[in-house]
């Protein structure tokens, strides 16, 4: 079994002390993997879902102080919430959760993408990305783009004790981004790295195709890494 299965204590930045994180999604791969890693460095999380005994039943199964719940639970109690749902359903609960959520950190990673025989490629956002569409929903809250590139395969991974990749962090509130690069840091072996203004997360999310034909290829679970910094 990995280290971090037995290590719940590790150490977080000052700014997350006492910061509760939701997971929106926290069901499928990628918020599930997500909130396993959290919380195994020690950080309160609530597990979201559509179904709030499916979140209860997974989150029974993962280390440290993660409960399941609803997603308007998830989005009630955290101060840091992740939205890591399928794009067809994004604009839809983040409308509906939208009071609950104002003056909260939000963290998207969702990438808008469509599959055919060719491959993965990005989609076309009327906004210009999801965390952008995010932002024009949740007028009220401070919305941050990241975790897109993290493989949720490796995140579930409880044999792996790091993850080798950084996250590309986005967003026009340095506070807010900062708090996120810590969150992204306290997973071992990752580094957040600011990647600039919320504008830009339309290559970030559309990236995300081009990883997914690397991993095809190459049978990997590649991530990213930035040089020189």
């Amino acid at each position: 079994m990995g280290g971090y299965e037995k290590e719940i204590d590790v150490s977080v930045s000052e700014g997350l002390r006492g910061r509760k994180v939701g997971v929106l999604g926290g069901t499928g791969p990628q918020g599930r993997g997500l909130a396993r890693r959290f919380g195994a460095a020690g950080l309160d999380v609530v597990l979201g879902s559509r179904d709030a005994e499916r979140a209860a039943q997974t989150a029974a199964g993962l280390p440290g102080r993660v409960r399941g719940g609803s997603n308007a639970d998830a989005a009630a109690e955290a101060d840091i919430v992740v939205v890591a749902v399928p794009w067809e359903g994004h604009a839809e609960l983040l409308t509906a959760l939208a009071p609950v959520l104002a003056g909260k950190i939000v963290v998207d990673c969702v990438n808008p993408l469509g599959f055919d025989k060719q491959g993965a490629y990005a989609l076309v956002v009327e906004e210009g990305s999801a965390a952008q569409q995010a932002a024009a929903i949740l007028t009220g809250s401070r919305v941050v783009a990241a975790f897109h590139h993290v493989s949720a395969v490796l995140l579930e991974d409880p044999d792996l004790d790091t993850v080798d990749t950084d996250v590309l962090v986005l967003g026009d509130d340095r506070e807010a981004t900062d708090l996120v690069r810590d969150l992204a840091a306290t997973i071992p072996g990752v580094r957040g790295v600011y990647g600039g203004r919320l504008r830009n997360a339309h290559q970030v999310e559309a990236f995300t195709a081009n990883l997914i034909s690397v991993n095809r290829r190459y049978r990997a679970h590649a991530g990213l890494r930035i040089t020189d910094v």
